[in-house]
C-alpha cells in the first residue's frame, strides 16, 4: 500500500536530482573546456592563461567571500546600543535651566544613532554588493538576481537601506524641523541627500564616460551628516521636535513602506508557484527580511526618542507588543527559499509567511496611529 507513496517521492528526488546534475553540467563546462585547452597548448601561452585566471580567481575569491554572509549580523544589535540610556526625549535639554552655551546639554536622537549605525553595518562592517562590479557583471552574463545563490546579501541590504531612506526623509520633513515650518536641517538634508543615491554606483559611469562617486562612499558621507546633526543636538544646536502628530506621520510612514513590500511580496507569490526553483522569490524575501530587521531598531530608537509621548498616551503595552512581534519575525531563517502554494506540504511559500508577518506589524502600526489620534 505504500509503493504509490514511496514511488512519488522517488519521482520528485529524481526529479531534483537531474535537475542539479543539469545546472552543474552547464556551469562546469566552461572550466572543462578550459581545462582541455590548458593541457593542450605550449609553455608560454600556458603561462599566459595561468596569468589571465589570477587575474579572475582572485576577484571572484574577494566577491565570494563578501557575499556568502552577512558579517555581525544581530538579531538583538539595537540592546548595544543602550537605548535604555536615553533618559530624555531627544532635544529635551538635560543641564539645569539656565546653563550657558558651553554647559548646557539636550538629549541626543536615537533614531538617529540606530540610522547611522544600520548604514555602518551595511558598508563598513559588510562590503556593499550590489555596486561590486563583480556583482554588476553577473553570473555568464545572467544577473546574480535571477540566480538561486549569492545574491541573497545584496537583497537584504537594500532592504535594510529601504528602511534607512524613508526615516532619513522623515527626519528632513517633519522630526528635524519645529513644525514642519521652519528651514529643514542642512545636515538633514545632506544625509538625506547622500542616502537616496543610487544603490548600484561603482567607480566609473558610461553615460557619460566617467569616475563618479561610488555608492558606499555616498551612504559614508550620509551617515557623516547623521552624526553631525546628533553631535549638535546634544549640544542644543539643533532641533527635533517631539510631538504626537510628529510620531502618528513617522508611523504612517513606515506601514506605508510595510504595505508596499507587503504588495511585492504577494505579487511574486502570485505569479509563481515553483517552490524551491523559483530564483526570484529568495530576493523578495530577504529584502523583506533586511526592511523589518532595520525597523526593528528604529521603531525601538523611536520608543526612547518619543517616550513622554508613549507614556503619556499609554501606549507602552502595544508598543512593546508591537516590538515583540517584530523580534519575532527575525526569527525566520529558511536554508532555502520557497515560493510553493500557500497549502503546500513538500515546497512551502515562505513569501507567505514573511507576508503574513509584515501585515501583523502593520496592523500593530496603525492601532498605534489611531490610538494617537485619538
Amino acid at each position: 500500500m505504500l509503493d504509490p507513496v514511496i514511488n512519488f517521492f522517488k519521482s520528485i528526488f529524481a526529479i531534483v536530482a537531474g535537475a542539479i546534475s543539469g545546472v552543474i553540467a552547464i556551469i562546469i563546462s566552461p572550466f572543462v573546456w578550459l581545462r582541455n585547452f590548458y593541457r593542450n597548448s605550449g609553455g608560454l601561452l600556458k603561462g599566459l592563461i595561468a596569468i589571465i585566471l589570477l587575474c579572475i580567481i582572485i576577484p571572484y575569491l574577494w566577491f565570494f567571500w563578501n557575499a556568502a554572509w552577512v558579517r555581525n549580523y544581530d538579531n538583538n544589535y539595537s540592546n548595544a546600543l543602550d537605548l535604555e540610556d536615553y533618559k530624555v526625549s531627544a532635544g529635551e535639554q538635560i543641564s539645569v535651566e539656565g546653563g550657558t552655551d558651553t554647559t548646557r546639554t539636550c538629549g541626543k536622537s536615537a533614531i538617529v544613532s540606530v540610522a547611522s549605525e544600520l548604514i555602518d553595518f551595511n558598508v563598513n562592517q559588510n562590503g556593499w554588493m550590489s555596486s561590486m562590479v563583480l556583482y554588476k557583471l553577473g553570473f555568464f552574463g545572467l544577473d546574480w538576481d535571477a540566480t538561486p545563490f549569492l545574491d541573497n546579501k545584496a537583497s537584504f541590504q537594500r532592504g535594510v537601506q529601504q528602511a534607512v531612506q524613508r526615516t532619513a526623509i522623515e527626519l528632513v520633513d517633519t522630526l528635524g524641523r519645529v513644525r514642519g515650518t521652519s528651514a529643514a536641517d542642512d545636515d538633514l538634508s545632506r544625509a538625506r541627500g547622500r542616502l537616496q543615491y543610487d544603490e548600484y554606483t561603482w567607480y566609473f559611469t558610461l553615460s557619460p564616460p566617467s569616475p563618479i562617486l561610488p555608492t558606499p562612499d555616498a551612504y559614508r558621507e550620509g551617515r557623516e551628516r547623521l552624526l553631525r546633526f546628533n553631535d549638535r543636538l546634544e549640544n542644543c544646536d539643533a532641533v527635533f521636535d517631539v510631538r504626537a502628530d510628529n510620531l502618528i506621520r513617522f508611523l504612517d510612514r513606515i506601514a506605508s513602506d510595510i504595505g508596499s513590500t507587503s504588495a511585492a511580496l504577494r505579487d511574486r507569490s502570485d505569479a509563481s508557484n515553483a517552490g524551491w526553483f523559483d530564483t526570484r522569490a529568495d530576493n523578495q524575501f530577504w529584502y523583506a527580511y533586511g526592511q523589518l530587521y532595520a525597523y526593528y531598531g528604529i521603531l525601538k530608537a523611536a520608543h526612547a526618542d518619543f517616550a513622554d509621548i508613549i507614556e503619556s498616551r499609554q501606549l507602552t503595552d502595544v508598543w512593546d507588543t508591537m516590538e515583540e512581534q517584530l523580534r519575532a519575525t527575525l526569527e525566520l531563517d529558511p536554508v532555502i527559499v520557497s515560493n510553493g502554494r500557500e497549502d503546500g506540504w513538500i515546497m512551502p511559500s515562505h513569501l507567505t509567511t514573511v507576508g503574513f508577518y509584515l501585515l501583523r506589524v502593520r496592523s500593530n502600526l496603525v492601532e498605534l496611529r489611531s490610538i494617537l489620534d485619538r
